[in-house]
């Protein structure tokens, strides 16, 4: 039987990094960046000001009070945008908005709140301290700085800053392309009428979303029949141009597991027990040179295990430094059970400082499933926890509110 840890290798090491493709900032939103970018400007690229205000010299507008104002003409008018700047004549200031370049000579920007708000001569009843309420060229970034390292995930601020510093495209690696296939022939399209042992097919619906979660294009290849010659021969016609191939169902110890018997008579997908639950039987190997990774049918299983062994694959191939979900510790609110010698991996709701276990550990309960916005985990030596025992919990997203 192999570890958690074990088979999460065997799954990595099937996927390569992926090729790299220039993307325009407005395609890029979750993009991961393929290369470092250093900023080809600088921010901000020329000293500004904070306020809209006036444009001083400290030294001749320091001693302005309510009791003791001081009047100075306004030499110009500054908007944001302006280009032609010109320099602050002693005795003068300029009404400046905010962004406005800075004019030589001045040293310091009077709030517009400390003025009378005056176009021809202003009337200044206070003036804060020398260089206040300045911005000066580079103080957030200089050109030439690293402002986005390889890695990085491209969030909303992440997206301004690449076009703040000057990029209109960013290198990031292509999206993996996935086929999903959910195997077994009780399963039915959802809206059609079910007979008698059919059930509802949802295990693709799940796992393209996950793909898509993680950052991959899914497609999916319904209802396979569970003949080994035709799901073969189905399978290796859609696998052109695909970067991995996850299937659910059909790889546990009875009589009719299409996915392991076709597979494994090409000799080059393994199969093996993990010691975890849910989601004991696994495999990994490739078909005509495309990585496959086959997971369990009970929906419980087949989410879990994507989430514990597809996932992080398919990101660290995207080039995230940090594939893993966020992890942290909660205590019980409710002692528990678990296998001996098996991670187990509890559905749980996570409120910030503890966690409360959603249904069993049955693999079938997806509507519990849905609940959850956690996995508990249960190490392999650990048998019983009692309330209040600290675990550790994976943050997943998608749960209901």
């Amino acid at each position: 039987m192999r570890t958690v840890e074990e088979h999460q290798a065997v799954v990595t090491g099937l996927l390569a990094a992926l090729p790299v493709e220039e993307v325009p900032l407005a395609a890029a939103a979750g993009r991961v960046v393929a290369r470092d970018l250093p900023a080809l400007v600088s921010l901000p690229g020329f000293a500004n000001s904070a306020m809209d205000g006036y444009a001083a010299r400290h030294a001749e507008v320091r001693t302005a009070s309510e009791a003791a104002p001081v009047r100075l003409p306004v030499g110009a008018d500054l908007p944001a945008g302006r280009t032609d700047i010109p320099p602050l004549l002693p005795g003068t200031v300029h009404r400046i908005m905010t962004g406005a370049p800075l004019p030589e000579g001045a040293d310091v920007v009077v709030p517009v709140e400390r003025t009378d708000g005056a176009t021809d001569v202003v009337t200044i009843s206070g003036s804060p301290e020398v260089g206040t309420h300045l911005r000066h060229a580079g103080e957030d970034i200089r050109a030439g700085d690293l402002a986005l390292p390889a890695g990085t995930a491209l969030g909303a601020a992440q997206l301004g800053l690449a076009a703040a510093v000057g990029y209109a495209a960013v290198p990031v690696r292509r999206r993996p392309r996935v086929l999903v296939l959910s195997t077994g022939s009780e399963l039915v399209e959802p809206g059609r009428p079910l007979q008698p042992g059919q059930i509802y097919e949802s295990n693709s619906v799940l796992l393209a979303a996950a793909v898509a979660d993680a950052g991959g294009d899914a497609a999916t290849l319904h209802f396979v029949p569970d003949d080994v010659d035709q799901f073969l021969t189905t399978v290796r016609a859609e696998l052109a141009g695909a970067d991995l191939l996850v299937t659910s169902g059909g790889v546990s110890a009875g009589a009719y597991e299409v996915v392991k018997d076709a597979f494994r008579g090409l000799g080059t997908v393994e199969f093996a027990k993990v010691a975890m639950q849910p989601g004991g039987p696994q495999g990994a190997g490739t078909v005509d040179g495309v990585p496959v990774v086959t997971l369990p049918g009970n929906p419980v299983s087949s989410f879990v295990s994507f989430e514990v062994f597809v996932r992080p694959a398919l990101r660290r191939a995207l080039g995230h430094t940090s594939p893993d979900r966020l992890r942290t510790t909660a205590r019980l609110t409710t002692a528990l059970r678990s296998p001996a010698g098996r991670r187990q991996f509890l559905r749980g709701r996570f409120d910030g400082e503890v966690v409360t276990q959603v249904g069993g550990p049955g693999s079938h309960l997806v509507a519990h499933l849905a609940r959850a916005n956690c996995l508990v985990v249960v190490p392999e030596d650990v048998t019983e926890l009692p309330e209040g025992a600290e675990v550790v919990v994976v943050l997943i997203e998608g749960a209901l509110q």
